[in-house]
This record gives C-alpha cells, structure tokens and sequence, in this order.
C-alpha cells in the first residue's frame, strides 16, 4: 500500500493531465507535493486526508543535560 496518491488521483485532484498544469494547480491549492525525478508531481496521502504527517514531524534538539 502507497502512502501516495496514484497518478490518476492527482489528475482528478487537479483535474490536470500535464505535469506543469498540475503542479501550477496543487500549489494554487496550498497541497503538499513533491516533485520525482522525472517532475511529476507526487502527493501523500495524509495531505488531502486530514492527517497530520507524523514521519515529516521533527522534534527540536535539546542536550541531554550534562
């Protein structure tokens, strides 16, 4: 199971077929995406469900306390 969208759900997300429009489109939308290598726009789940993404969350460094 993807943690992503499938590219069909991108393009009726966007309701966009070309690369560029749908990237123009998501960030119109304020959508979470990523860009692959091959600049398609890649899309997690939890962007467009409502959940937070828990594996993007960093915690702030503080010392142990020495």
């Amino acid at each position: 199971m993807s943690i992503f969208l499938e590219p069909a759900d991108v393009a009726q997300l966007t309701g966009r077929r070309l690369k560029s429009a749908q990237v123009k489109q998501l960030r119109t939308m304020g959508i979470l995406f990523y860009l692959n290598a091959s600049g398609r726009p890649i899309v997690p789940k939890s962007a467009v469900e409502g959940r937070k993404e828990d594996a993007l969350v960093k915690q702030k460094w503080q010392p142990n306390g020495i």
